[in-house]
């Protein structure tokens, strides 16, 4: 029986042939990184490989780092390991990671995000590639049936509307989304002729980066530039959701404050987070984009990392697959990619 391509070690998720690891969170000598949310790209490691057009966000996140940039589908041997990055939809450079030796092929997906959706079209990074392998390592972020997003379109208008209301009414309009990723795709989803585009300090390099790599983004000026405060009265401003409540925020003045996020799916989830709106948004897949993905690929085998990993599992073997599922730190650090929500908000509208 072959051995397995990818296995779990206390660094984290570990090539035994290529000697490399994908994602790990202790430091190791040679990291493949499928994107760059903190809670997936760390500091300390000696070598990193990762998409070329991820550089510029993994720099200014991890600082000065040796890194190795690939295009999408491009091709390197690590001790004799074929490895190559494709898209995975999730955030700018994000990518699955192929791994072939021995006659096998294993795809470690990292976080990704695929839509039944015509419509949703996301320019902000290249759009997920299910790539065919024997085994499939992938995410359960949003594994429950209860999970499941309506048209992104949809969704982008209901902001549109809600920002033009307020900018009516005098008052601005607090975004709250993550710095990378969410922040970049409801920048480049929104009218943008509404009114002025502000953000915190925490997104205004990230954007950068983005602009940086050709991705089109609107005109947009940090908070503390700002010289005349009558624009903050309709202007747009995103920000990290760390801000909400804070003295930062009550310097905008009047305002209405939402938060965009896949939690927003839950009941009550809006209420528990103290905004006055809720906009079901995510730059992960759904219950079914989840099973479109695993089916795509047509692996035999499938690995479930962060999420839900025994709803997922219970399912995937329920369709006759080899399942089974890696303990991994993802999500519980990095504070952008996975912000658990409450197990009883959950559990409450599971059982609905």
């Amino acid at each position: 029986m072959a051995e397995d391509l990818i296995v779990q070690r206390p660094e984290g998720l570990y090539c035994p042939a290529g000697d490399f690891h994908i994602d790990p969170w202790r430091p190791v000598p040679r990291a493949v990184i499928t994107h760059a949310h903190a809670d997936h790209a760390r500091r300390g490691h000696g070598a990193y490989l990762a998409t070329a057009v991820s550089a510029g966000v993994l720099r200014a996140r991890l600082g000065a780092i040796s890194l190795q940039g690939l295009a999408y589908g491009e091709a390197v041997h690590l001790n004799g390991v074929r490895v190559s990055l494709h898209p995975a939809g999730h955030v700018l450079g994000s990518a699955q990671v192929r791994v072939e030796h021995g006659g096998q092929v294993w795809v470690a997906s990292g976080d990704y995000f695929t839509s039944g959706h015509t419509d949703d079209t996301n320019t902000t990074c290249a759009a997920f590639e299910p790539v065919r392998c024997h085994c499939f390592i992938t995410e359960s972020t949003f594994g429950l049936p209860l999970y499941r997003w309506r048209p992104q379109a949809e969704v982008l208008g209901e902001v549109n509307a809600w920002w033009a209301a307020n900018a009516q009414a005098g008052r601005a309009s607090l975004l709250l989304a993550y710095s990378f990723g969410k922040a970049q795709r409801l920048l480049a989803g929104v009218d943008a002729t509404l009114g002025p585009v502000f953000v915190h300090g925490a997104v205004e390099p990230l954007n950068e980066a983005y602009r940086a790599a050709g991705v089109a983004l609107p005109a947009t000026t940090r908070v503390e530039a700002a010289t005349d405060k009558a624009q903050l009265q309709r202007a747009l401003v995103v920000a990290p959701p760390a801000v909400l409540g804070s003295a930062w925020a009550r310097k905008l003045g009047e305002h209405s404050d939402a938060f965009a996020s896949g939690w927003m799916q839950l009941r009550g989830a809006r209420r528990r987070q103290g905004v006055d709106r809720g906009f079901v948004l995510s730059d992960h897949a759904d219950w079914p984009g989840l099973q479109r993905a695993i089916a795509a690929t047509g692996a035999g085998r499938v690995i479930v990392t962060h999420g839900y990993e025994a709803v997922m599992v219970r399912w995937l073997q329920q369709q006759g697959l080899e399942a089974g599922s890696f303990r991994t730190q993802y999500g519980v650090e990095g504070g952008e990619a996975l912000e658990e929500p409450p197990a009883a908000a959950v559990q409450e509208q599971a059982l609905a």
